[in-house]
């Protein structure tokens, strides 16, 4: 159960006003363990004499602290800084838009999230294949090795997976196994939220997720090379604008 409470509190001491702020991590990838720490994510907008000086700008702002005896972690950016996020073809960022565990909300949130459809492309799989890549070096860094960056794994390319089929962001990975039906996910997930964020697996598994591992990478290639999304952005024209409104009111 998310304490949404002690997150808007956080959030409403932000040192700049919000567009918005979700839950991120664990929580939103639907495999959080007790101790789970809150992942927050959102864009801020500078002052327009921040953002129109000279001074360094504070492009991202990060504050970190127990409250209420849980560990809290919020990062924001700057509204700049995450349109050209999104035009980088940045998973990360996507995720944190849509994510359905809003904390803080505005109307300018609400239009984001119907321009941001128009910047998924196909391209968007590098990200998914890359951070795959980097959870399973972490995965088998470890010996015995941990269920949550093999989890990590599954999950993103599962999302990839179903954004390059779909145009959609999802990163819940039990309602992702609605659509793939791997036996073994609901399994993986219990260990997970059931005991401590440090569970293990035993070594004789490696090799069935090893193979495993390889097979959804080669699914994410193939179902990149026959999306239908777009090779680039198609939204650059309406982030811009949405800026240019959202910097002129300060």
């Amino acid at each position: 159960m998310i304490d949404f409470e002690l997150l808007r509190m956080e959030a409403a001491g932000h040192p700049c006003p919000l567009l918005f702020a979700t839950v991120s991590g664990a929580h939103l990838y639907g495999f959080p363990s007790p101790d789970s720490d809150y992942d927050m994510r959102g864009v801020h907008v500078l002052p327009a004499r921040e953002s129109l000086g000279l001074k360094p700008k504070r492009e991202t702002i990060e504050v970190a602290g127990m409250r209420g005896g849980v560990e809290l972690d919020l990062v924001t950016h700057d509204v700049l800084k995450f349109f050209s996020m999104l035009l980088r073809r940045n998973g990360y960022v996507l995720e944190q838009l849509y994510s359905p565990f809003v904390v803080q909300s505005s109307p300018a949130h609400d239009e984001l999230k119907e321009i941001a459809r128009g910047c998924v492309t196909r391209h968007h799989s590098h990200h998914y294949r890359g951070f795959a890549a980097t959870q399973w070096s972490l995965f088998r860094k470890d010996s015995p090795p941990r269920v949550k960056p093999l989890l990590y794994v599954y999950r993103v390319l599962l999302t990839g997976i179903h954004l390059m089929r779909t145009g959609q962001v999802e990163a819940n990975i039990t309602r992702l196994n609605e659509e793939f039906r791997l036996p073994y996910l609901g399994e993986l997930v219990t260990r997970k939220t059931q005991s401590a964020e440090k569970s293990r697996l035993e070594t004789p598994e490696i090799e069935f997720h090893q193979a495993e591992y390889e097979r959804l990478v080669g699914h994410l290639e193939t179902e990149a090379v026959g999306s239908t999304l777009p090779d680039e952005a198609v939204c650059r024209d309406a982030l811009n604008d949405l800026l240019v409104r959202i910097r002129l009111p300060l």
